[in-house]
């Protein structure tokens, strides 16, 4: 394989994309609970925003699993992998709602951690193509932190 990118330098970006991918997919499962379990008076409007969080996240999987197979390395997929590459903690129980908000708050944080963790082996290799990836996960996921932040001011 020769993109430009040497093999070794394509294996450590694929690393860090590798937990990316599963700090991604974590909190995609996460949204996706919430979704399902929240109640209270805020439960319409959660229940749709976490709708369009999580189907943003599914769309997103594949996006950065891609960016893992196109450097030749294979994508972890599992949920033993994704498990022992994820730096965001199961929820077990049902919270209440203001604590899905803060928790999802703090996972979107742990994504931006991650990606941008990732920057300097994708800049020393000059690997644009991964940061800009990076680049449009870390907008949006400040964003979505922002506005759910914004959800917990009293």
């Amino acid at each position: 394989m020769d993109i430009g990118i040497n093999n070794k330098d394509r294996h450590e970006i694929a690393e860090g994309v590798s937990k990316l991918l599963a700090d991604t997919y974590t909190l995609y499962l996460k949204t996706h609970y919430f979704h399902w379990n929240v109640t209270g008076p805020m439960f319409n409007t959660l229940h749709l925003m976490f709708e369009t969080q999580y189907t943003e996240l599914a769309l997103a999987v594949d996006l950065i699993a891609e960016r893992i197979r196109s450097l030749g390395v294979h994508a972890p997929g599992t949920y033993a992998q994704f498990s022992k590459l994820t730096s965001i903690e199961e929820t077990v129980d049902v919270p209440k709602a203001q604590d899905m908000i803060s928790e999802l708050v703090a996972g979107h944080e742990a994504v931006c951690r991650t990606a941008r963790s990732v920057f300097p082996a994708a800049e020393k290799a000059a690997d644009e193509a991964t940061a800009d990836l990076l680049t449009q996960r870390l907008q949006l996921h400040e964003k979505t932190a922002w506005m759910l932040r914004s959800l917990l001011e009293k």
